[in-house]
Order: structure tokens, then sequence, then C-alpha cells
């Protein structure tokens, strides 16, 4: 049992995000239903992903002022009251642009919410158990998104899933508010500039905005495509779920063949069979099964691609640079997935339903041409050169810090 004690000591932060992923990570998709049967169009609906993905980068760069001056603790439960309110507030006032304001509020909360957890993971953390306790994050945060989908099939009042939503939010400050790991300091993060972080990894950044750019097209508009292709509701939630599932499940496969081989053969595997995936899907109409398989294959492509595209940009920089690089490798993610959901809903405007997966094919397939383009045009960087493949989430800089980088690594120009 004693493999398990890391994971027992930051156990209470853990619960935290679980709770909280159950309660808010289903607000989404339930929005995009609940103006898809308004008769709201395609774009409209797309700009509250866009709104959220906006409030979710200013926050990751900004929220470290506010944890700074008040602690841990006191900006955790700012944060998270602060959702839970504003998730009420979606039930009392069904209104199209303050639902736009609210979901820039969100991803502000829930930027300084992943900046607290995280900072407090990796105080917690040790080179020894550094990817145990990153695993553990990993799973809280995807079991709770992936569960907490069903809940937007709850009958009864329509406020009903806000209502739960709320409450499950608000008691993810009780595990918080009562644990005795000590707050850590939030330091300053440095940025490499977006140009010289190009210069060393274009694979690496191209990589990394497309994740973004399909990902934010998914979250903002699968539920909307599967409502205009006759899907009922709780087949939309199932399909969600799948895809995260699948997400999750194929992180540690894909990584575990990009440390053996060249990385950049992995990252193009990965466009391929995510790309296919979405022609798939494309295609599969209302076919719930077809579905699922399709997207837990698309989840498991496209999810990896971030981690995949990351450690290729750190096996170009050394260690100072690979914490510096984070930042701006978020930001060029983040800035995708607030782009995809309106260039993915113009394709749906133009094609219908299917016109999502295609957009999404479309931006795979394009970083695809881009790998095997730097896969003609650079060196490969020597497997015993290559930094050990982590599995990492999409949330903030403070992630990096979780990762376990290697004692000594150098700088390669690709």
């Amino acid at each position: 049992m004693r493999q398990f004690e890391p994971v027992r000591a930051v156990g209470s932060l853990l619960i935290a995000v679980a709770l909280l992923m159950l309660g808010n990570g289903f607000v989404g998709t339930l929005l995009s239903i609940r103006l898809e049967a308004a008769g709201v169009s395609a774009p409209f609906i797309a700009l509250l992903t866009t709104a959220y993905f906006a409030g979710l980068t200013a926050g990751s760069f900004r929220m470290g002022g506010l944890v700074a001056r008040v602690g841990h603790i006191r900006a955790f439960g700012a944060v998270v009251s602060l959702l839970s309110a504003s998730t009420l507030t979606y039930a009392i006032f069904p209104h199209l642009v303050l639902w736009i304001v609210l979901r820039f509020i969100d991803g502000l909360c829930i930027a300084g919410v992943y900046l607290c957890i995280e900072s407090w993971l990796n105080r917690r953390a040790t080179v020894e158990t550094r990817g145990t306790i990153l695993a553990a994050y990993m799973i809280a945060l995807y079991s709770g998104q992936a569960a907490g989908q069903f809940f937007v099939n709850l009958e009864g009042s329509p406020m009903l899933p806000f209502v739960v939503s709320s409450v499950l939010v608000s008691l993810a400050v009780i595990p918080v508010a009562l644990t005795r790991i000590a707050s850590p300091d939030i330091e300053a993060q440095s940025h490499i500039a977006l140009p010289a972080l190009f210069r060393a990894s274009p694979l690496g950044l191209v990589g990394v905005g497309a994740t973004g750019l399909a990902l934010g097209a998914f979250y903002g508009l699968a539920a909307v495509a599967g409502r205009q292709s006759g899907l009922a509701i709780g087949n939309i939630t199932f399909f969600i779920s799948a895809v995260i599932a699948g997400g999750v499940a194929l992180q540690y496969p894909m990584g575990h063949l990009s440390d053996r081989f060249d990385r950049r053969l992995v990252i193009l595997a990965a466009t391929v069979g995510g790309a296919l995936a979405a022609v798939a899907l494309a295609v599969a109409g209302a076919a719930v099964w077809a579905m699922a398989l399709a997207g837990a294959v698309l989840g498991g492509m496209v999810f990896a691609l971030y981690p995949l595209c990351v450690a290729h940009t750190n096996d170009r920089l050394t260690e100072e640079e690979q914490l510096s690089a984070s930042g701006g490798l978020i930001l060029v993610y983040s800035a995708g997935a607030a782009a995809g959901p309106i260039t993915g809903s113009l394709a749906m405007q133009l094609i219908g339903p299917a016109g999502l997966y295609l957009f999404i094919a479309g931006v795979i397939g394009g970083a695809m041409v881009f790998a095997i383009w730097r896969i003609f045009r650079s060196e490969a960087v020597p497997n015993d050169q290559q930094q050990p493949y982590q599995i990492l989430p999409r949330t903030s800089p403070m992630s990096a810090a979780l990762e376990p980088f290697s004692e000594e690594s150098e700088f390669i120009e690709e």
C-alpha cells in the first residue's frame, strides 16, 4: 500500500477536484442543449464556449495575484463560491448575452481552481512521486468530467440540473477548507516568446494549436450537432462521456510508443487516427454505438496530441526553458480552443451537423500534413535524448511543474 501514500497525502485536493468537475463539467453541454432547443443558431451558441476559454486564458495568467494576496484556501473558496452563484444565475436569468458573460466568469473561476490545486500538488510532490500524483490528478479531473455529463439527463424542474451543479460545486470547498496541507508561495512565471518557441519546435506549437481548435469546437458544439442529428439527450451525454473516457484510456499507450520511437511519427499517427475518426463521426449520423466507438478513438488521439506535442517541444529545450515554455503552450492551446467553436459553427451552418466533425478532421488533417513536412524537413531527436513522455492536463501553466523532468536536457534546434 506504500505506493498509494503520495495519493492519500493529497486526497482532500483530489476529492475537491472530482466534486467540482462532477458538478461543473456538464454545464457547457447543458447550456448548449438548452439554447439549441430554444432555436438559437450554432454561431451564437459557440460564443459561450469562446467566452469560457477566453476567461480560462485570462485567469491562468492573472489569478496568481489573487492567490498571492489572500492565500490558497480563501482564494479557492472565493472562486468556487462565485462559480456556484454563476451556475444558479443561468437558471434564474435565461438570457444569451448574460450567459456569455457568465461563461467568461466561469472560465476565470476554473482557472483559479486549477492554479490553487496544481500549485498545492506541486508543493507535496517529490521527484519520486510526481508521476503518481499527476496521474491521480488526471483521473480525478477527467472521471469527474465524464461522469458529470449524465446529470444533463435529470428530469423534473428545468432548474434541477443547475441546482445539482451548484450543490456539488459548493461541496468542493469543504475538503479544501479542512485540508492540513500548507499553502505554497505563488512565484511569477517566466514565458518564452512565441516566435522563439516556434523556432525551437514548430510541430509542437502547431500541434498544440490544432488540439485547441479541435477540442474547443467539440466541447462547444458536440451537443448541438447531436440534437440536430436527432439524438436523444441521454445518447448525447453517453457519446461525450465516451470521448472523454477514450481520451484518458489511450494517452498512456500513445506516450509509451513515443518514448520508444521517433516522437514525430507517433504525433503523425495521432493526427491520422484523429482525422479518420472525425470523418467516421461525420458519416455515422445518429448511430449511437458507432458514434461512441469513433468518439472514443477521436478522444484518444486528440487528447494524446497535447502531451505528445509538449514532450516533443521539451525534447528541444533545457529544463529551465521547459518550465517557461508551458505558459506559451497553454496560451496557444487556449487561443485555439476559443477560436474553434466559432469556426466550427460556421462549418455546421454550411454543411449541417456533420460539418462539425469535418471541421475537426480538417484541423487535425492540417496538423498531419505539417507533421509530414517537419519529418522530412528536420532531423529526429535520438531516442536516448528524448524527455520521458508524461500525461499532462490542459489546465494551467502550473501543471507543467508537476511533470517529472529529467535532470539534464539540452536545447536542440529542430
